[in-house]
């Protein structure tokens, strides 16, 4: 078979030829005859990998379902939520790995372009800039709550004095704040205005700035009249506020003190206006940076050069050329429009006038580097797009190879169940943030000043008047059911201990809220029916999620995360044969969760994982996230339906079904395929160590809680066995 690129077969001849660019004459001419077609093929790879128009839209929504979700469940916080980045934009695939952007915008503070601008009562800041202050930098200087005048005394360590005297916030100091209150999530990481305490996450604290600026003004009036960026977007712009984040230019003498102008809604506003075709080339931009250019320079080329030479590309560039046939002469002229920055040692911020994104990225003798294989590639037709290794590309752009790569050969995914596995992945962790959204909720109102039942129809109520925003009614429709299901266990009790109880009306209102997934609420409803004697409809309940949990349904936590959870072959082995379950009901169940206000409904073992540490050292070893939970009693579906099974059978004096429960809940924790995938492994094996007390097997329950223990690193504390194994030892010296 024929590989050399000027061998190609010829199959679009018919094209139109491609018009002449202001910047680009004669260019037309020295086009490599091979690029359409290579051009088409690029395509269809990038929609085999995941970059496709349907996925890249629902990435979209996804992450803007993400925002709005946090967004409600922090509304009390007085912070706003956005997601920025290649997730949100749907500008990524597998294998580029993209972080997770999140930008927090902090609204308590009043920020003033000039002194028109002061609020009474509010925390000001004067942003202040002179002639030395670095283009996009600006200094915070602090002003009075109550009077229009300049704090002149440092009343707290994150202020600094100027040597002029004023008194300024100081960006390092704030993100040694955040960075101490990040370290008690977890392990901190540092990058740029990113303090992060999660992994493969960059988070950053922002201040929004709601008033116009002249350097945004500047930037529409640029582009008033031109093709792109249409006038439509140029006047959302106008309103459109931007954020300060906590970073210095890294040769100004206050960059400890700096913060950065970033107008990350007008760039998500350019890119959510770009095309497929735009989109597939900044990816194949990506794919560039991250593996060819790396080679050269290091990660000095980021994702932002890449977006800054899409900008000034596709404004420089006549609409009619960016259609799918000519992605590889698009590519030709962004690189060369890089080349041209490079020849000149600057690369222009798009937006922001004055500003070099080379300074602090990429020193000159890099820049004289990458130079010289940009130009290499230019001249040589792009012929290195065969190196590319992220997602296979340079072998998937080679003729023979396609057939066999869209079929899913030799260990790759193929396009269809691709696609369908990012659908299911992107669901999973929006339903993750969504049980993590509800964790913080819950804590927040345990520990207010309000009832429990209060603080919950206090947040039903906030839920309920963000259903009526049409943005945030999927979001907020989510909120309400999981909360409503919580409000109905804990409404249930009261319900229950009234003479003439109206059962049928307390399993009538969970009806309502069993779709939150495939198993927890149903069991829930189980356990509940359990509790108060009805052996029988709890049997019923429990042989409907028996049958709901097939082999591809995944358990999902929202505290605990898993190794290797998030990896596409494993939703790819959740997608039956016609991809029907994908379309209809997502194959998750997640952890059962009591918290104390429906420990009735809880079977009695569960309440020691409600008090699961023995001692206050314990709970000190806790960090700020486990503390959100620990006092709950979380478990796994799988192994709960089966603990439920047991007990329900033997309430119902079927003693056959009851040990062939026991062997099945054996079976399943006992199996190390499964304790990988369990999320509370210790919870299961109490479980399980509890049947063996109920059957009388003292020594074989003391050896599963101790199991409980040492089964995996750091749940020998905080680990109701504790309390089981002291329990069972009595039992045991009392026998002898």
């Amino acid at each position: 078979m024929e590989k050399e690129p000027d061998k190609i077969n010829r199959t679009v001849n018919c094209l139109p030829s491609m018009p002449a660019l202001p910047h680009e004459t004669g260019t037309q001419n020295k086009i490599p005859e091979y690029f359409p077609e290579l051009s088409f093929r690029i395509s269809d790879v990038l929609d085999e990998i995941g970059a496709g128009e349907r996925t890249v839209m629902e990435r979209r929504e996804t992450y803007l379902l993400r925002e709005r979700m946090m967004t409600i469940a922090g509304q009390n916080s007085n912070h706003e939520y956005f997601h920025f980045g290649s997730q949100s934009e749907g500008t990524t695939t597998p294998g580029l790995n993209s972080d997770i952007d999140l930008l927090m915008s902090y609204k308590e503070r009043n920020i003033m372009t000039d002194w028109r601008d002061w609020e009474a009562g509010m925390v000001n800041f004067l942003m202040l800039r002179d002639d030395i202050t670095p283009p996009q930098q600006y200094l915070l200087q602090h002003i009075h709550k109550y009077t229009p005048e300049a704090v002149t005394i440092i009343c707290e360590d994150r202020f600094v004095r100027k040597d002029s005297g004023q008194v300024l916030f100081s960006s390092e100091r704030w993100k040694q704040e955040q960075e101490q209150v990040a370290s008690r999530f977890g392990e901190v990481t540092k990058n740029g205005p990113s303090v992060s305490s999660i992994p493969e996450w960059d988070m950053v604290m922002a201040f929004p700035v709601c008033k116009p600026l002249p350097e945004i003004q500047h930037w529409i009036d640029r582009c008033r009249g031109r093709h792109w960026p249409p006038a439509q977007l140029l006047k959302a712009a106008r309103k459109a506020p931007c954020f300060l984040v906590p970073a210095g230019h890294p040769d100004s003498d206050y960059k400890r003190e700096e913060f950065r102008l970033s107008p990350n809604l007008i760039e998500r506003m350019l890119m959510f206006s770009f095309n497929m075709t735009q989109i597939k080339c900044y990816i194949v931009l990506k794919l560039i940076k991250k593996t060819l250019f790396s080679k050269i320079v290091g990660d000095f080329v980021t994702s932002y050069h890449c977006k800054t030479l899409m900008f000034t590309t596709i404004e420089r560039t006549h609409p009619s050329l960016w259609k799918e046939h000519n992605i590889m002469y698009l590519l030709l002229l962004c690189l060369k429009g890089l080349r041209k920055w490079l020849r000149l040692g600057c690369l222009p911020h798009y937006i922001i006038a004055g500003v070099n994104l080379f300074d602090g990225k990429l020193s000159m003798v890099k820049q004289k580097v990458l130079l010289q294989y940009v130009d290499y590639l230019i001249k040589n037709g792009l012929q290195d797009l065969s190196h590319i290794d992220i997602d296979n590309l340079g072998c998937r752009l080679q003729a023979c190879c396609i057939r066999r790569i869209r079929q899913g050969g030799e260990g790759e995914l193929g396009g269809v169940v691709l696609r369908y596995s990012i659908s299911l992945l992107l669901k999973f962790g929006y339903l993750n943030r969504l049980l993590l959204s509800l964790t913080g909720i819950i804590y927040r109102i345990q520990s207010s000043n309000s009832t429990f039942q209060q603080g919950i129809y206090n947040t039903l109520r906030t839920a309920v008047q963000c259903f009526t925003n049409e943005q945030f009614k999927t979001v907020a429709f989510d909120h309400i059911n999981h909360l409503y299901a919580v409000y109905n266990s804990v409404q249930s009790f009261k319900c229950l201990r009234l003479p003439n109880t109206n059962f049928i009306e307390i399993i009538r209102r969970f009806k309502f809220c069993l779709n939150t997934d495939i198993a927890s609420s149903r069991l829930k409803l189980a356990s509940l029916l359990y509790c108060f004697g009805h052996f029988h409809a709890a049997a019923r309940a429990l042989e409907d999620v028996e049958k709901r949990c097939h082999s591809k349904v995944k358990a999902l936590c929202g505290v605990r995360q898993l190794e290797g959870q998030k990896d596409l072959r494993v939703f790819a082995n959740m997608i039956s044969d016609n991809c029907d379950n994908v379309r209809r009901e997502p194959p998750f169940a997640f952890c059962v969760r009591f918290i104390r206000e429906e420990a009735h409904c809880a079977p009695y073992v569960l309440w020691f994982e409600m008090n699961r540490a023995m001692t206050e050292e314990e709970v000190a070893q806790r960090n700020a996230h486990d503390k959100m939970w620990m006092d709950y009693a979380e478990v796994d579906a799988c192994p709960f339906l089966h603990y439920l099974q047991y007990l329900t059978y033997g309430g119902q004096g079927e003693r056959t079904k009851q040990l062939y429960a026991l062997e099945v809940l054996e079976s399943y924790i006992l199996n190390s395929r499964n304790i990988i995938n369990m999320h509370h492994p210790e919870t299961a094996f109490n479980l399980l160590g509890h049947c063996y007390e109920m059957e009388g097997d003292y020594q074989a329950a003391l050896y599963i809680y101790e199991k409980s223990l040492d089964i995996v690193c750091g749940f020998n504390t905080n680990n109701a066995a504790n309390w089981h194994i002291q329990r069972v030892q009595r039992l045991i010296s009392n026998l002898y």
